[in-house]
C-alpha cells in the first residue's frame, strides 16, 4: 500500500537509482601492484533501485530498514548531498539536514565560527544568524565551549551544536538521520520537544531511525526499504510489523545456515514452546487481561539433578518486559534424564498493543547454560486502549476546570 494525501507535495522522488563502485583493493600498494587489472576488481553496488516516493507537506515520515537497505542513501539523495545515478528528485521550501555528525563543520574552527559557517551552508544570511545566535548556543547547552575548536568536542557536543543550528534555520523540510539517538537524555528530550513543535507548526520531517518505537511514536507514515527498493509504504504499525517480520525471517535463515554441529543438545534441548490461552487453545493474538500459558517441553540427555528454567517476554528489539524463573519462584524441577514439561502461567496479562517475543532458557542451578531459545515463540496483543506503551491502562481524562 502507498499512502496518499491531498496536501501539496514538498518532495517528489521519481525512478531514482543510485550506484556505487566498490573496489576490492584495501591499500594504495594493492592498487599499484594490480595496475591494469584494477578494472576487473571493481564491483557495482546499487544502493537504490527505481525508488518512487511522494511526500506531502506537513507530514512526518520515517525511513526504516536493516543496515545496507538504502535508507540513509535515500535521505542523502533527497537532501541533494548525493546525486542519483538515474531518476529525479524535486523539492521545494527551505531545507535543513542533519545527515552526518558534524557535516559542514570545520575541525579547526571554533564552535562560534562553525555556527556561522553551518548556518550559511543551510541558507541563512549573516544577519539571520546574528539574530538567532544566542538562541542556538542556549539550545546547544555548550556555552562554555563555544569559542573552542570543534576538533576537541565530544560527539555529543558536535550533534548538540549541529542540531541547534539546523532547527533555528526555520526550515520547511527537516531531514534527520539517527542523530536523535545521540546526546544525553535531557538533550534528547529537548530535541523531541523541538520535533513535536515543528509538527504542530505543519513542517515536514523525514527521518531515518533504527528505533521502531521512535518511528511509531513520531511518524504518521513509514517507508520500509529492503535491498535498495521500497518494500512497504504505509502507516507506521504496518511498516514496523513488516520490518520485524523481515528480521525474524533473516534470523531463522541464518540459524539454519550457521547452526554449529555438536553443540546444541549436548546435555539437553528445549524441544518445544507452546503459547496457550487458559482454555488450552493456541495463542496467536491476546487481548489485555487475558491469561497466557507457556508450556515448555525439555529433553535432558544427561542426568541433571539441579536445573532451572527461565521464561521472559521481550519486545522484538530485545527490550525486557517481564522475566521469571523456576529457582527464584521456589520451584525445584524434577531431576533426571528424559522428557520434562514445565508451565508458566501469567494471569491477567495487561500488555499494550504490539508484538512480543518469548525467550526460554534452561540451565544448571550453578549457572551453566544447557540450552537457550532467544525467540522461542511470538504473539501479538491487540488493545482498544486510547493510549500506547508496553502496558495497557484504562486511563480516563477529565477536565476539572
Amino acid at each position: 500500500m502507498t499512502v496518499t494525501t491531498t496536501a501539496p507535495e514538498i518532495i517528489r522522488v521519481t525512478d531514482v537509482s543510485k550506484k556505487f563502485v566498490l573496489h576490492s583493493e584495501k591499500s594504495l600498494k594493492e592498487r599499484v601492484l594490480r595496475g591494469g587489472r584494477r578494472r576487473r576488481e571493481q564491483e557495482d553496488f546499487w544502493a537504490l533501485r527505481d525508488v518512487n516516493l511522494s511526500v506531502a507537506a506537513g507530514t512526518t515520515i520515517g525511513l526504516m530498514g536493516s543496515n545496507g537497505s538504502g535508507k540513509s542513501t535515500l535521505l542523502k539523495v533527497i537532501g541533494a548531498i548525493v546525486q542519483p545515478t538515474t531518476g529525479e528528485v524535486l523539492r521545494r521550501g527551505r531545507l535543513a539536514a542533519l545527515l552526518e555528525l558534524g557535516a559542514g563543520f570545520h575541525p579547526d574552527l571554533t564552535g562560534r565560527e562553525n555556527v556561522y559557517l553551518n548556518a550559511s551552508i543551510l541558507g541563512m544570511s549573516r544577519a539571520e544568524t546574528d539574530r538567532h545566535f544566542d538562541a542556538i548556543v542556549e539550545f546547544s547547552g555548550i556555552e562554555k565551549f563555544i569559542d573552542n575548536q570543534v576538533k576537541f568536542y565530544s560527539s555529543g557536543m558536535y550533534v548538540r551544536l549541529a542540531f541547534a543550528v539546523a532547527v533555528h534555520v526555520d526550515p520547511d523540510l527537516l531531514l534527520v538521520d539517527e542523530v536523535l539517538a545521540v546526546g544525553d537524555e535531557p538533550f534528547q528530550r529537548k530535541c523531541m520537544d523541538k520535533i513535536r513543535g515543528f509538527q504542530a507548526e505543519g513542517r515536514t520531517i523525514v527521518l531515518v531511525s533504527h528505533s521502531a518505537d521512535q518511528v511509531g511514536d513520531l511518524c504518521d507514515r513509514a517507508v520500509l526499504l529492503r535491498n535498495g527498493t521500497i518494500e512497504t509504504d504505509d502507516v507506521p504499525s504496518v511498516a514496523i510489523r513488516a520490518l520485524r517480520d523481515g528480521f525474524e525471517e533473516d534470523r531463522r535463515r541464518q540459524e539454519s545456515e550457521h547452526a554449529p554441529e555438536g553443540v546444541s543438545g549436548a546435555r539437553g534441548t528445549i524441544a518445544s514452546v507452546s503459547l496457550l490461552h487458559s482454555d488450552g487453545s493456541a495463542v496467536t493474538e491476546l487481548h489485555p487481561g487475558d491469561t497466557l500459558v507457556a508450556r515448555v517441553d525439555v529433553d535432558l540427555v544427561e542426568q541433571i539433578d539441579r536445573w532451572m528454567m527461565g521464561f521472559a517476554l521481550e519486545t522484538p528489539l530485545g527490550q525486557r518486559v517481564y522475566h521469571v524463573n523456576s529457582e527464584t519462584s521456589g520451584v525445584r524441577l524434577v531431576p533426571g534424564k528424559g522428557r520434562h514439561t514445565v508451565e508458566f502461567r501469567l494471569p491477567d496479562l495487561r500488555l499494550g498493543t504490539g508484538r512480543y517475543v518469548a525467550r526460554v532458557g534452561i540451565a544448571e542451578v550453578n549457572g551453566e547454560m544447557i540450552d537457550l531459545q532467544p525467540q522461542a515463540a511470538e504473539f501479538d496483543v491487540v488493545s482498544g486502549s486510547l493510549g500506547n506503551g508496553l502496558v495497557d491502562v484504562h486511563a480516563t481524562v477529565t477536565p476539572v476546570s
